[in-house]
This record gives structure tokens, C-alpha cells and sequence, in this order.
């Protein structure tokens, strides 16, 4: 009976495996480290040519930021230089078309409507148009007293071109004010900056906005002629005292708006205009009631 083979568990040499016929190889060199250093730089060379560059091209910056001068301190002269070269090469809007815009959608124009007397039922009558001025951004304008006393209704017309009815608030007499509210307003409605007349000086520039003969808005540049000045009207029936005299152009329909400084702060509303005349319209000599009387006439004193 056959007995299956044993082997044994012992591995095999390379000389016991191999044939008895095979040939021993000789075993490979061995080889130098300058070898070992080209077979490495062989399959890494992209990676030494990406490394080579950017060590380059870092060199180069460094190189370019070396051979720049020190940034120069700014100076006072660079600075005028500068605006020299702006005033010289732009037009620049003048500081009475900045003093204008600054209250540009504060101004209002301001009607009163009429019963006529000789026919009740007739519609109102629109008399004349006159000028307003947003002061609390709720809708509350100052104009003249005389633009909407006795009117049975009273509109107002926005920057926006949006109309609304207002309704009377309050008036101070004495200095021809009366203080409206609008019953609607535009979204965003901005109030005028006030300013005090304590700092006004004559030859101070200011300008004057309105309706003049109901055209505009209006914009008329002069200086204050003078300060706490008197205004009788032609037949005496009312006086107004300390207002300010300008010269900046201002004709019917002007009455209720503002005068504002080159700062763009309202400082007086637009009262009366002198004419001995019987032409009624302006001769160089306006007068505004002050900003301070103006705040009586709501009820606080802005300063």
C-alpha cells in the first residue's frame, strides 16, 4: 500500500527550487549615491521645475519691492496740489446751487382756496399761491400767515409732485406765521435743517426758494442786507419788527418759503418785499422773519 508524501515544512532555498541546469545570476550592483540622486531627480523633475520657479519668481518681487522708494509722508503741499488739479479739471456745483438742493425736498408749494362772495355755491377759488417749508418730517410746514388766513380749504404740493390737503395748526400774527399740517406725505419726507441767526452777519450769501407768480421751484442768490430790521405794510395795518433784509430776488409767491445760508440751514421765512410802487413786485429789498420766531410760531423754540 502506498503511503501518501511527506514534505516538510521547511521553505526551499533558491538553489534547492531552482533546476539542477540553472544558471546563478551575478547580483545587481550596487549602486552609487550620485545614481541614487539622478533616479530620484528623474521622477520628481516636474516637481523640482514647479519649486524652481516659484522660488524665482518670489525672488524677482522681493527684488522689485527692494528697488522701490520708502512711501513720502503726505504733505499739506500734495494735498492743495490735489485740489488745485480737481478745481481745474471738474466743474463743481456752486455753493448757492448746494444751499438750494439741501432743502430742495423740504419745499412746498402752499394754496388756499376761497368761497367766491358773490356766488356760495360756486367752487373754491384758488387766490394766489405761496410757499411752505417742511420743519417736523410728520408734515408740519411753516409758511405766511397772510398766504392761508380765512382760505376755506388749504393743499399743498410736494417735491414728489404728490398733493394733499393740510390742516391749520397755529399762527403767530405778529410775525405774519402761520403753521400747517399735511393730512398725507411721501414716504421718506425730509424735514429742513433750522439754524440759529446769532452767527448771521450782513453780506452773509443766502438764497431764497419759492413759487414766484407760481413758478418753480425758485432759486434767487443774494446776501443779508441787514438785521433786525421793521416792515409797515403800505396802508399801515400791520408792522413786523426784527427782521432780516436781503436782496436775493423775491416777488409774490415767494411769501412762506425759506432763506438759507450757503451751509444749507434754513435761518428765515420769506415775509414781505419792499416796493413803493404799484407794480407790487421786487425792487432789491425782501425781509424774512427769523427762524426763531418761526419756532414760536410752532410752539418750541428751535434754539
Amino acid at each position: 500500500m502506498k503511503r501518501a508524501a511527506l514534505y516538510s515544512s521547511t521553505p526551499r532555498t533558491n538553489v534547492e527550487r531552482s533546476s539542477p541546469n540553472a544558471v546563478e545570476q551575478p547580483p545587481e550592483p550596487r549602486r552609487t549615491a550620485r545614481q541614487r540622486i539622478a533616479a530620484f531627480g528623474g521622477r520628481h523633475e516636474r516637481l523640482f521645475l514647479l519649486l524652481a520657479g516659484a522660488l524665482i519668481a518670489g525672488g524677482a518681487v522681493l527684488a522689485t519691492l527692494a528697488l522701490q522708494p520708502a512711501p513720502r509722508e503726505l504733505e499739506q503741499e500734495d494735498v492743495d496740489a490735489a485740489v488745485l488739479h480737481t478745481l481745474e479739471n471738474k466743474t463743481l456745483p456752486s455753493r448757492a446751487a448746494k444751499a438750494a438742493e439741501s432743502v430742495r425736498e423740504a419745499v412746498v408749494r402752499v394754496r388756499g382756496y376761497y368761497e367766491d362772495a358773490n356766488d356760495p355755491k360756486s367752487e373754491d377759488i384758488p387766490r394766489g399761491v405761496g410757499t411752505g417749508v417742511v420743519i417736523i418730517d410728520n408734515g408740519t410746514i411753516l409758511t405766511n400767515l397772510h398766504v392761508v388766513q380765512g382760505a376755506k380749504r388749504v393743499t399743498v404740493v410736494f417735491y414728489d409732485g404728490s398733493e394733499s390737503e393740510a390742516e391749520f395748526i397755529g399762527a403767530q400774527p405778529d410775525n405774519d406765521l402761520a403753521v400747517i399740517r399735511a393730512k398725507s406725505i411721501p414716504d421718506d419726507l425730509p424735514a429742513a435743517t433750522l439754524g440759529s441767526t446769532a452767527r448771521l452777519q450782513p453780506g452773509d450769501e443766502v438764497v431764497a426758494v419759492g413759487f414766484p407768480f407760481g413758478i418753480g421751484p425758485s432759486i434767487s442768490a443774494g446776501v443779508v442786507s441787514g438785521l433786525n430790521r421793521e416792515f409797515v405794510s403800505e396802508k399801515g395795518q400791520r408792522s413786523i419788527k426784527g427782521l432780516i433784509q436781503f436782496d436775493a430776488a423775491a416777488n409774490p409767491g415767494n411769501s412762506g418759503g425759506p432763506l438759507v445760508t450757503m451751509g444749507g440751514e434754513v435761518v428765515g421765512i420769506v415775509t414781505a418785499i419792499l416796493n413803493p410802487t404799484k407794480a407790487g413786485t421786487f425792487i432789491g429789498i425782501g425781509f424774512a422773519a427769523t427762524i426763531e420766531s418761526a419756532g414760536m410760531a410752532v410752539g418750541i423754540p428751535p434754539f
